[in-house]
């Protein structure tokens, strides 16, 4: 062995252990890690995603820039925005925003949502109108048509929108902004499970409707207005589930003259809404 080998081995050793073994009060800083976030916190990244969401006054907890971001004119009205809106504004470590919003593309700058105050079903269903008319969906996963058929539901007369815990999407950032406000407007409610709200609005005199592009009745001949409604939406992959299915009174199609094989289920909902709105104004 060469003169010095082993003094040379044994200090790349020593290098090697150092700072891994180094205390955080000798000076060594430790790196900013996704256990060091709430890993369940719902978060809009991106510039222009967060002047969005704070244009459209989602509710909202706290800003968060990155530590020495570039301050651009997004940055700038974000800044603004969210003091206007008397938010918390937190300089943080990039790795806090990597591990928040569980990606690197965030541009330094992170609006944190505020959980979203869902309704109890039965007091959904106690304080519906007369005939009442509520949305279920099931297996809708996408925020963007979640927001948008709150949009819709408010926009048609809805009493609310009922969505289950598991498999489907949840009031995040996205779908707040999707639905331009109307979350705040109408009562939407999250359940464990959604044939056992179908049980109780039947309970409540509810007549089901499930929509499917594969229904047993279609959308012009269906003239139900006296009595409450409770329309139920599947997914656009695999439509209405087996025990949901079973549950409904009825399976609506919606004709199409194309080859387009089934509508958007926020465009479905619309559609659906419309006619139930047009056959009661009647």
């Amino acid at each position: 062995m060469r003169p010095g080998k082993k003094r040379r081995e044994a200090e790349a050793r020593s290098t090697q252990r150092g700072p891994k073994n180094r205390p955080a009060s000798q000076g060594g800083r430790r790196p900013e890690s996704r256990l060091e976030t709430r890993p369940n916190s719902d978060a809009v990244a991106g510039r222009n995603s967060v002047v969005e969401a704070l244009r459209a006054k989602v509710p909202a907890k706290e800003l968060l820039i990155a530590e020495r971001a570039e301050i651009d004119e997004r940055m700038t009205e974000a800044l603004r925005l969210a003091k206007n809106q008397d938010l918390v504004i937190k300089e943080v470590a990039r790795g806090v925003l990597d591990g928040l919003t569980g990606t690197t593309m965030h541009q330094g700058i992170a609006l944190v949502i505020k959980p979203f105050n869902y309704k109890n079903f039965d007091e959904m269903l106690a304080e519906a109108k007369s005939p009442g008319l509520l949305i279920g969906l099931d297996g809708v996963t996408d925020p963007h048509n979640l927001g948008a058929i709150v949009r819709s539901a408010a926009a048609f007369g809805a009493d609310g929108v009922v969505i289950p815990e598991r498999r489907n999407a949840s009031m995040t950032g996205s779908a707040w902004k999707s639905s331009a406000g109307a979350a705040a407007r109408l009562p939407i409610s999250q359940v464990t499970n959604l044939v056992r709200s179908i049980e109780d609005a039947k309970k409540a005199g509810y007549f089901v409707v499930g929509l499917d592009a594969e229904g047993d009745q279609s959308l012009p001949g269906f003239t139900l207005t006296k009595e409450s409604i409770y329309v139920i939406v599947g997914s656009e992959g695999k439509g209405l589930s087996r025990l949901t299915r079973e549950k409904c009174d009825v399976i609506l199609s919606i004709p199409m003259q194309t080859e387009v094989e089934s509508l958007n289920a926020s465009v479905a909902t619309a559609v659906v809404l419309y006619k139930v709105a047009e056959s009661r104004a009647q």
